[in-house]
């Protein structure tokens, strides 16, 4: 009889962490990790910040040297693509046709960027960023007093445009909504990173609709539907992602804008777990079907998945929380503001680089952002993760320690 093997698909980090965590559970079989970018795991939010920079090589990305998967006989191929998934049999099969047998197997995909269908999206300097690849081909575009244009304010879109500033471009950050991070967070937030990047030169325009781009062979220029045109010589698109649900869908597991996990972070397959991006999960927190695009997320599901593969069942349960740098500023944040009631500041948005938002539901705190505040965050994942009724007043009263509010 063969050794058991569990192979996990996908070098992400939710991968490599669930493939770690395999070992600390006591899986004694072989385990592999399928990857199809030709890098062991590595840590993504540097790839828009210092590795677009040049301040931080690929070696710095690595969330773990080769030499601690090898201690622990963690076995990796990379640069391969899994292109079949075969649940009677299991197995699945490589793009190039090679086929590998698994007792268990664990999808940990990811999510890939939402593209743009628009005239000249073809043309060179018309790019996305999302893995080291595609920072790469960015890289080879920047210079001193060239021009950007970004489209998407979202966190991805300031962020990289906060990057292409420090390294003395000129930045334009077209967003189609009425304010930046309009999805994610109150106008007071969005309000205060507009005055921000326009205070460090970037400038973003709101309410604006791409149709186009322009040039020969390479991008010149950027056209938007109200007759504007911005003028690039790179273009870099951020307006999303996708979650890498196809391989699932083939093999028959129920997908719901992502692969539905249960509390184990098990499919519908009790042989087949999944983690990360790429994931639907209950959060008993707010009590609805999420899919959360976050380092936090996929390495926490990682660890229950793992455990459930192994035959140890615990809850997944963790609050949900990110976070974002930008210049100077440090953005923490604590659960999904999602159906908030009203937004109670602490600190001054308007003449400071330090404050932050809690968002309330009725007299409980559902999130908060943190700006340069990092107690306010730690305070705010406890009243969130507790459950605790706050007053509006005390935590608007910047003279009383924020720790007091969990009194």
């Amino acid at each position: 009889m063969s050794e058991p093997c569990c192979i996990v698909v996908g070098a992400s980090h939710a991968g490599g962490q669930l493939a770690v965590s395999l070992r600390q559970e006591g899986w004694e079989g072989r385990v592999l990790v399928i990857g199809d970018e030709p890098y062991l795991p590595y840590n993504r939010p540097p790839l828009s910040k210092t590795f677009l920079s040049g301040e931080k090589h690929v070696d710095d990305l690595l969330i773990r040297p080769e030499t601690q998967y090898e201690k622990i006989g963690v076995e990796f191929l990379l640069g391969q693509r899994v292109t079949g998934l075969d649940r009677e049999s299991r197995t699945l099969t490589l793009s190039h046709g090679e086929t590998f047998s698994w007792s268990k197997l664990a999808l940990a995909t990811g999510a890939r960027v939402r593209k743009l269908d628009l005239p000249g999206a073809d043309l060179k300097g018309v790019l996305y960023l999302r893995d080291i690849s595609d920072v790469e081909t960015i890289r080879q575009f920047l210079g001193d007093g060239k021009k950007a244009v970004i489209v998407g304010g979202g966190y991805i879109g300031l962020e990289t445009a906060a990057m292409l500033r420090k390294l003395n471009m000129e930045v334009s950050v077209l967003e189609a909504a009425e304010r930046v991070l309009s999805r994610v967070t109150a106008p007071e937030l969005s309000h205060f990173y507009t005055r921000i990047h326009e205070e460090e030169g970037c400038r973003i325009h709101c309410g604006v609709q791409v149709i186009g781009f322009g040039g020969e062979g390479r991008v010149s220029d950027v056209h938007c539907a109200d007759g504007s045109t911005f003028a690039a010589d790179l273009v870099i698109i951020g307006i999303g992602v996708m979650p890498n649900t196809s391989l699932a869908e083939t093999a028959g597991l129920e997908v719901d804008n992502g692969i539905v996990v249960n509390d184990a972070c098990l499919t519908s397959d009790d042989n087949i777990a999944a983690a990360g991006d790429c994931t639907r999960h209950f959060n008993h927190f707010y009590q609805r079907q999420l899919r959360l695009e976050s380092v936090q997320n996929a390495m926490e599901q990682a660890k229950v998945a793992a455990a459930a593969l192994c035959g140890r069942s615990i809850q997944y349960n963790a609050l949900p929380w990110f976070w974002s740098d930008q210049y100077d500023l440090k953005l923490q944040i604590a659960g999904l503001s999602e159906g908030y009631d009203q937004v109670v500041l602490r600190g001054d948005p308007d003449g400071s680089r330090k404050f932050a938002a809690f968002y309330l539901k009725g007299s409980k705190v559902i999130a908060v952002d943190a700006i340069n505040s990092p107690q306010e965050f730690m305070t705010g994942k406890q009243l969130i993760s507790r459950e605790l009724e706050v007053d509006p007043v005390r935590i608007q009263d910047a003279e009383l320690p924020v720790k007091s509010l969990l009194d």
